[in-house]
């Protein structure tokens, strides 16, 4: 009997036409099986879920626009390693995340006022930040709490991440507001209380933005790379994982930062791993230990909390770096990326490392 574990991934040529994608999945529904299509911004995949044995005596190869059929056995199809054995390295303007770089991401939890986000910004590029990450909009325990700026917010940001020349990460909270926000920000981030959001997942997925995962603080490894599955089903294969922390027994962190997550995620996917050592922390102390911690692991890059003034800060100040420890992170970055056979990333023209939907494969 079929099983949601057996399938297939038709991987159509660039040039494809409607008409040779159409092929395949009339030919595909024709012996009973499923077929869905995700179309990327260079190629298109087509999924199969069915009777595995029968989809095998098909001529798929030969099928015109066909670029290569794929067996996968996973749960999740296209973001699995069975479907793209090379790592993927994704680009968020002109800035890489991948296996062989090691990329900072830092800025304000939150955006409270420019010259706030401003200065958090120059603190971030002066560490050797490559990505400026900055909070809009806010979605907090408490209803009570400071819920971001939400648009105002999304145009300071845009503004001080032109003044600083870096893309920015910001994450998108509604369904409703993934234009509005796509529209500013160079990579959408979905939070850790809405990675099972599937709807959301859907809306990113078709903005085609690049996107930041984050894990839910509750959830299995599986169910995070399934989240990811959702965001690729819609042709969006441009997706960083994020371990910030899960939740334990343990109350003298504000979350359990997961180390393992991090070989295990990259084991079974081609995408770029990244950790959170601000949040899974909570502490000041703790970020510089911790992203050491995720660096030796093999973390692809980091995200890190930075304030100005973070006893100030109207969302987790006492997490965020001051200008001392960042000067402390930068200096740990340097001494241990080539340490561990990276190196850090290079601003380069991303057309120029294209690998289609698939990501951009590592060099």
């Amino acid at each position: 009997m079929p099983t949601e574990d057996t399938a297939m991934v038709v991987v159509m040529r660039h040039a494809a036409t409607s008409t040779e994608i159409q092929n395949v999945v009339d030919a595909v529904e024709g012996v009973g099986g499923d077929a869905f299509v995700s179309r990327g911004k260079n190629q298109t995949i087509v999924g199969l879920v069915g009777d595995l044995a029968q989809f095998s005596e098909m001529p798929l190869h030969a099928f015109p626009g066909v670029d290569d059929v794929i067996r996968v056995s996973r749960p999740y199809k296209l973001v699995s390693n069975e479907t793209h054995p090379r790592p993927s390295t994704v680009w968020v303007e002109d800035v890489p995340i991948g296996r062989d770089t090691m990329t900072l991401i830092a800025g304000p939890c939150a955006v409270e006022t420019e010259d706030q986000t401003l200065a958090a910004a120059k603190m971030a590029r002066d560490a050797g930040a490559m990505i400026l990450r900055g909070g809009a909009y806010k979605p907090r325990t408490s209803p009570y709490a400071f819920q971001g700026l939400g648009e105002k917010g999304l145009d300071i940001l845009a503004s001080v991440a032109k003044e600083v020349d870096l893309p920015v990460v910001t994450e998108v909270v509604t369904p409703a507001d993934v234009d509005i926000v796509a529209a500013k920000a160079d990579m959408l981030q979905i939070g850790a209380r809405n990675m099972q959001n599937f709807q959301l997942l859907r809306e990113v997925g078709i903005a085609g933005k690049p996107v930041l995962l984050k894990r839910g603080l509750t959830a299995t490894i599986d169910e995070w790379i399934m989240a990811a599955e959702y965001i690729a089903h819609q042709g969006n294969l441009q997706i960083v994982f994020c371990e910030r922390g899960i939740r334990t027994y343990e109350p003298a962190t504000r979350n359990t930062l997961d180390v393992s997550a991090v070989p295990v995620v990259q084991s079974l996917t081609h995408l770029p791993v990244i950790v959170d050592p601000s949040h899974s922390g909570g502490s000041r102390e703790l970020v510089l230990p911790l992203a050491r911690a995720g660096m030796a692991v093999g973390a692809d890059g980091l995200i890190i909390d930075v304030h100005p003034r973070p006893e100030t800060a109207l969302c987790d100040g006492p997490q965020a770096l001051k200008r001392e420890d960042m000067v402390a992170l930068r200096d740990a970055v340097a001494t241990l990326t080539p340490a561990l056979g990276r190196r850090l990333p290079e601003r380069r023209d991303p057309a120029a490392a294209s690998d289609g939907a698939w990501g951009r494969s590592a060099t």
